[in-house]
């Protein structure tokens, strides 16, 4: 089951968990209020699971490959790692299913807290568009994910600030009509 926290201010390896002491755990309820939506699946059998059909027929995720981010497997290791620890949104749904190794996922809260998600194998989460977030490896230094769109995919990141765009501001109602 996956865990989430808030996390503590350190600026110490990103990779560390940075749990706030006392821990305080988020829930997949507080998640959900985000528009994080989390799913458990049998990564050893994605390329056959009915469940990974089913999802991506209901969802429309008719383009996906597979990224292992590791330091002999990703060209231009270390310099991806710091962009995908920059704080950015995207105008689309981020869709990873962690099929084998370990990472988080930061995303902030309706507060600007950052909140971390300890995905591991198994572990498939959708980012709303215009959510602010990050993604860092944990102290294993290794994951293999899927990468799923609707349509052809689109990489483009938007570092913090990015309040004008339209999937940011759609987001921010998301969160007030959620707080009502």
């Amino acid at each position: 089951m996956v865990e989430a926290w808030y996390m503590d201010e350190s600026q110490e390896d990103q990779r560390a968990p940075h749990r706030l002491r006392p821990n305080r755990a988020v829930s997949l309820e507080q998640l959900r209020r985000l528009g994080v939506v989390y799913r458990k699946l049998d990564a050893g059998n994605y390329e056959n699971d009915p469940s990974l059909k089913e999802i991506r027929r209901a969802e429309n995720y008719s383009w996906m490959d597979i990224v292992t981010i590791h330091k002999d497997k990703l060209p231009n290791y270390e310099e991806k790692i710091k962009t995908f620890y920059e704080e950015h949104l995207h105008l689309d749904d981020e869709i990873r299913y962690i099929l084998d190794g370990s990472g988080y996922f930061d995303v902030r809260d309706k507060d600007d807290k950052w909140i971390r998600i300890s995905m591991e194998k198994g572990d498939m989460i959708t980012l709303p568009a215009g959510i602010y977030h990050r993604f860092t490896l944990d102290e294993n230094n290794y994951v293999k994910a899927m990468r799923l769109f609707v349509g052809e995919p689109v990489w483009t990141a938007y570092n913090r600030p990015a309040d004008d765009f339209p999937a940011r501001k759609q987001y921010m109602k998301f969160l007030s009509e959620e707080a009502q």
